[in-house]
C-alpha cells in the first residue's frame, strides 16, 4: 500500500473501530473478554476434562501453551473473516466515492491485529504477573513474527474480498475451512505428541511455523526452525503478491456485481 494512502488507510481503520465496538457496554474492553472468555473454556474443557498435558519433564503449563498460538490464530482468522465481506459491505460507498478499493481490505484487516496484537501482550504479561514462565525478552520479537503473519492475511483476504464480488458464499465456506486449519495446526495440542511419520503434514498447514516460533520466542518451548520461518515468510510474501494482483484485475468489475 503506497505511504499517500496511509492517512486514508488510517481514517477508514478508526471507522472499522467505532463500528466494531458501537452499542457494546463494554466499547473496545470487548476485544479482551473475547478471547479471555473463549481461552477459558478451552482451558476448562482441555485442562479440567480431557486433562491435557504437554509432553516433556519442562513442558509449559497448557495454559500459556495454548494462549501463545491461539491469540494469534484468532488475529489471523478474525482479520481473514472480516477482510472478506470489506468491500460488499462498502458498496454503497464504492458507487460514490472514487478511492483505492485496497484501503478497504487493509483498514479491516490491519484493525483486528492491531487490537488482538495489544491483547495479546495484555494477556502474557498477566500470565507472567500469575507467575507463568512466560518470556518478556522474547515479546518483542514475537510481536515482529506478526508482520509476516499480517502480510499472509492480507495477501489471502485480498483474493477473498475480491472473489466475495462475485461468489456471495465464499465467506460462508471461509468459515467451515478456518476452524479445519485451525485444527490442523499445533495450537491445542504439540507436535511432539503425534506420531513421527504425521508430524511432517503439520508443516502443510502455513500457521503452524508460526506456532512453533511463537512457543519458541515466549516459553523456550521447542527450537525456533529458522528454514521453517524462512518459507513461511516466503509463503506470506508470494500470497500478498498474488492476492493484491488478483485483487487488482478483478477491480474493475466490481461495481457491474454490487
Amino acid at each position: 500500500m503506497a505511504a499517500a494512502f496511509l492517512p486514508l488507510t488510517l481514517s477508514f481503520a478508526r471507522r472499522e473501530l467505532a463500528n466494531r465496538f458501537a452499542g457494546s457496554l463494554s466499547g473496545a474492553l470487548w476485544a479482551l473478554l473475547q478471547p479471555l472468555l473463549q481461552l477459558a473454556v478451552y482451558a476448562l474443557v482441555f485442562v479440567h476434562v480431557f486433562k491435557a498435558r504437554i509432553p516433556g519433564a519442562d513442558a509449559p503449563g497448557y495454559v500459556p501453551f495454548l494462549v501463545t498460538a491461539l491469540w494469534p490464530w484468532t488475529a489471523f482468522s478474525e482479520a481473514l473473516l472480516r477482510s472478506t465481506t470489506a468491500i460488499q459491505d462498502n458498496a454503497a460507498l464504492i458507487g460514490k466515492v472514487a478511492l483505492p478499493r485496497e484501503v478497504l481490505v487493509v483498514a479491516v484487516a490491519g484493525t483486528s491485529f492491531a487490537v488482538h496484537a495489544v491483547g495479546f501482550c495484555a494477556i502474557l504479561l498477566v500470565l507472567r504477573a500469575s507467575g507463568q514462565a512466560v518470556s518478556l525478552w522474547g515479546l518483542a520479537p514475537a510481536l515482529a513474527l506478526y508482520v509476516p503473519l499480517f502480510a499472509l492475511a492480507l495477501g489471502i483476504a485480498f483474493a477473498c474480498a475480491a472473489i466475495q464480488v462475485f461468489v456471495r458464499d465464499l465467506v460462508q465456506l471461509l468459515g467451515q475451512i478456518l476452524p479445519l486449519l485451525m485444527f490442523g495446526a499445533p495450537i491445542f495440542y504439540d507436535r511432539a505428541s503425534l506420531p513421527v511419520r504425521v508430524q511432517g503434514l503439520l508443516d502443510l498447514n502455513p500457521f503452524t511455523a508460526y506456532a512453533d516460533a511463537f512457543r519458541a520466542l515466549l516459553l523456550g518451548h521447542g527450537t525456533l526452525d529458522g528454514m521453517r520461518l524462512g518459507i513461511a515468510v516466503a509463503v506470506a510474501l508470494a500470497a500478498l503478491v498474488f492476492g493484491r494482483w488478483l485483487f487488482r484485475r478483478l477491480d474493475p468489475h466490481f461495481e457491474d456485481f454490487l
